[in-house]
């Protein structure tokens, strides 16, 4: 009786050290703000700073893992409001229209705006004058002719920058003639530089923080001051001038976060909006939503010294 007994509690414990380590090994595979797998849906426009934000937080949270899925505004938006995808970074905040589907689902969307970014005009280094107005593009979007625009070039038919020209230039459609439209924001640079008289338009992010390849075809291209609405003066999708408010293609970046849960999506968001994400969007040349701080550290060493002087 004994022996069975012996048999019976080495069973059970077996069976309870199994039980436990399954357990630590559920704990360790559950997402969390810092530490998991996500899937996070990107604007292709701006995913140059999203592959430099994940790259920092991966490398700051070892147990996190982000894949990004660069799609066209609409495809995003769809994809969210579709529930196909949980985070997504865009150019814009959500609609009203949109908000009211969300609210329908019972899905709650966190919103958190973490920069503001620009949308730069390019053309062909052969063209001397790197000076542009808002108004030229626009009539051309309205179907009028401009002999120092020969054709818009655009990324995606269903683009953020596509979107955004079309609300400025009040049209629904854009010209069936002297527009182009290819996939990404680099094929749009590479045809600029190949061909004069275009005007590219595209994310500024993917000038300033171009890859490897494309170094080459940047050389070849201006990137143009342009001339507002309500401005006689130009201005540069720079740092400073959106940091002024003077460039008048600005607009603001979101990541939106509809997992409705403390996950990954959360923290990632709260990484981008913190100090260490502010300072990556000031490196990046576009605008912060706020300042990160800086310390000063003096020296009593230096103090004493003047001090005896």
């Amino acid at each position: 009786m004994l022996k069975y007994s012996k048999v019976f509690g080495l069973v059970v414990f077996v069976f309870l050290f199994a039980m436990c380590n399954q357990k630590s090994k559920n704990d360790s595979d559950k997402e969390t703000i810092l530490k998991g797998k996500m899937d996070i849906t990107v604007d292709e426009t701006v995913k140059p700073i999203v592959d430099d934000q994940i790259a920092v937080f991966e490398g700051t949270y070892y147990g996190a893992h982000i894949s990004v899925t660069p799609k066209s505004e609409a495809e995003l938006i769809n994809d969210l409001l579709n529930q196909k995808a949980k985070v997504a970074v865009t150019t814009r905040d959500l609609t009203t229209e949109e908000k009211a589907r969300f609210e329908k689902s019972k899905i709650n969307p966190r919103v958190t705006k973490f920069a503001t970014d620009a949308i730069a005009l390019i053309s062909n280094k052969s063209n001397n004058d790197t000076l542009i107005a808002l108004k030229s593009v626009i009539d051309f979007m309205q179907g009028k002719a401009d002999p120092r625009i020969k054709g818009l070039v655009f990324d995606n038919p269903n683009s953020s920058t596509v979107r955004y020209m079309k609300e400025l230039a009040k049209v629904k459609n854009i010209p069936a003639t002297g527009v182009f439209s290819f996939k990404t924001n680099d094929e749009v640079i590479k045809f600029v530089s190949e061909n004069d008289g275009m005007i590219g338009i595209v994310g500024v992010n993917w000038l300033s923080q171009p890859s490897p390849s494309m170094i080459e075809p940047i050389k070849k291209i201006n990137i143009l001051s342009v001339k507002g609405l309500k401005d006689d003066k130009y201005y540069d999708p720079s740092q400073s001038d959106l940091i002024l408010g003077k460039y008048p293609l600005a607009r603001d970046l979101f990541i939106i976060n509809c997992q409705g849960y403390s996950g990954l999506g959360m923290g990632f968001a709260s990484f981008i909006a913190g100090d260490i994400g502010q300072r990556i969007i000031l490196k990046s040349g576009l605008m912060p939503v706020r300042t990160p701080g800086r310390k000063l550290k003096i020296r009593s060493q230096i103090i004493n010294e003047n001090e005896k002087e």
